[in-house]
């Protein structure tokens, strides 16, 4: 009797950033935003092009869960700037919503309704 081969884990969160001219970048999230994603995300929150962007949309239309230290490394990387990016986070489910407004964000960047 061949034994099964082990699950396999399951894959982190799809995280991705592009340009859409020089002063506005996207980021673009999905799947389960989990503190195991934590440093992979500060790092992306830091380099280019999110770390040059004045202004800043986050697509959020595919997450299914944000741990809330992901939510306050999206909220540092937008605020410890010289000058803060304005940020537009769009597609978050009621309940990415929540931990987004517990971490602050709500006061510094306009969520839109999906």
């Amino acid at each position: 009797m061949a034994a099964e081969p082990p699950p396999t884990p399951p894959a982190g969160p799809g995280m991705a950033v592009s340009a859409l001219d020089g002063r506005r970048a996207e980021l673009v999230l999905a799947g389960e935003v989990r503190a195991e994603a934590l440093w992979g995300l500060e790092e992306l929150l830091g380099d280019p092009p999110l770390s040059e962007a004045g202004e800043w949309t986050v697509d959020m239309s595919n997450v299914t869960r944000l741990d809330l230290a992901c939510a306050y490394a999206l909220l540092r990387a937008a605020t410890a700037r010289d000058k803060p990016a304005a940020l537009t986070i769009r597609g978050a489910r009621r309940a990415v919503q929540r931990t987004l407004r517990h971490a602050g964000l709500d006061t510094v960047a306009v969520i839109k309704e999906p």
